[in-house]
Formats: C-alpha cells, sequence, structure tokens
C-alpha cells in the first residue's frame, strides 16, 4: 500500500473509532432517542459529513456501536464449554458466571445500550436492537447446549426443553445483576452474588435430576 493511501485507510479508521466512541458514551447518558447525529458530531469533533460516510444515520450507527462493543467484550467472555476433566459442574459453574461479571464490568458499553435497546419497543425495530438480540439469542444457544452436555440425558428425555430454560434462567439473573450493579457500584460483592448464582442454579439442576430419578424408580 503507498504512503499516502495507508495514511488516508488509517485517518479513516481513527474517525470511525473517535465516531463509534462519542455515540456509545452519548447513548449510554441519553439512550436511543436522546442520542443525536448533531451530539456525536459535537463530542466527536468530526464533521457531519465524516459521520454520514461512515454510517449513514443514527440506527446504523448506535447498530456498529453494539457489534465494535461486542467485539471488544467478547475476547474476555468465558466459553461455554462443557467442564474440563476433574471439574464438577457447579465448579464450572462459577468459574464462567464469575468470569462473564468480570468482562461486563470491564466492558460496560454492550450490555448497557443493549439492555436499554431491549426495553423500547417500537413499530419498527431498529437495527441496533436487531443486532444485540442476534448476538443474544447466539450466546443463550451456547448456553443451553452447555446445560445439554452436563445434564443427565434421562433428564432431557423426561424434561424437554429443560436446558433451554436453565439457559434463559441463567442469562435472567446474569442481566439482573448487571442491572443492579450499575445502580449500586462498589457497594455490591459481585463475585459473591455470582457464587451464590451457580450455587443456585446448580441447585435447580440438581433438583430436576432427583425428580427424574424418582420418576423412574417408580415406574
Amino acid at each position: 500500500m503507498a504512503p499516502k493511501t495507508e495514511r488516508r485507510a488509517q485517518n479513516s479508521e481513527e474517525s470511525r473509532r473517535r465516531i463509534l466512541q462519542a455515540a456509545a458514551e452519548i447513548s449510554a447518558e441519553r439512550g436511543y432517542d436522546g442520542t443525536s447525529l448533531a451530539l456525536v458530531t459535537k463530542r466527536s469533533g468530526l464533521p457531519a459529513s465524516s459521520v454520514y460516510w461512515h454510517f449513514g444515520s443514527k440506527d446504523e450507527l448506535l447498530a456498529a456501536v453494539i457489534e465494535h462493543s461486542h467485539r471488544e467484550w467478547l475476547p474476555d467472555v468465558p466459553p461455554w464449554q462443557p467442564p474440563a476433566p476433574g471439574i464438577d459442574r457447579l465448579q464450572h459453574l462459577r468459574q464462567v458466571l464469575r468470569r462473564a461479571g468480570q468482562s461486563f464490568a470491564a466492558h460496560p458499553t454492550f450490555m448497557r445500550l443493549g439492555l436499554m435497546l431491549m426495553l423500547e419497543r417500537r413499530v419498527v425495530e431498529p437495527a441496533a436492537r436487531a443486532r444485540f438480540v442476534r448476538i443474544r439469542e447466539e450466546t443463550l444457544k451456547e448456553m443451553s447446549e452447555w446445560w445439554a452436555a452436563v445434564l443427565p440425558p434421562e433428564v432431557q428425555e423426561r424434561r424437554p426443553g429443560i436446558a433451554l430454560r436453565l439457559a434463559q434462567l441463567n442469562m435472567a439473573a446474569s442481566d439482573g445483576l448487571y442491572a443492579m450493579s450499575s445502580g449500586h457500584g462498589e457497594s455490591l460483592d459481585l463475585m459473591e452474588l455470582h457464587d451464590l448464582l451457580a450455587l443456585a442454579l446448580d441447585a435447580v439442576a440438581e433438583r430436576i435430576i432427583q425428580e427424574v430419578a424418582e420418576e423412574l424408580a417408580e415406574a
């Protein structure tokens, strides 16, 4: 790549980064409706033409904020994989939930903007909300597959859909902890709360396993 072309590409990427950062900050402060391209232009220090050239509209800009913040968050997200040999279900669940909580604290933009969008219902769904929902569906699928891998086959046969239900409960509780931490800050011990969540989810799973065992014993 020629030096001028390379510099131009670098400048373009830097402009895009500044616009995304400004939009992320403003949307966190004001929500979807309170975010405007005029505010983004002012905070980024770039002309409106640059914002429109990169993104075209506010909706596409906030959708790009969701994608960008997700890519930044992703390396810190623990994978939902079956426990390694010697690691039991509860121990693995505790490790995953702790790391997930830490990743949300380190990269708050994705969850903050995403949950705002989730709570807003519109006749025409914003592209940003649609992208957040798609990412969440992928995560929910991974969590459901994890629960399916750690539950006995007979449990899934007798309780169809239980892996998905546990994943949904897991995600809903994690969302609640994130929302609560945003309002209470350092007064919460998130590590302890995630440990308690792991204990609760594991206890629910264990109770279901026992119920199925009793049903099979009586059959």
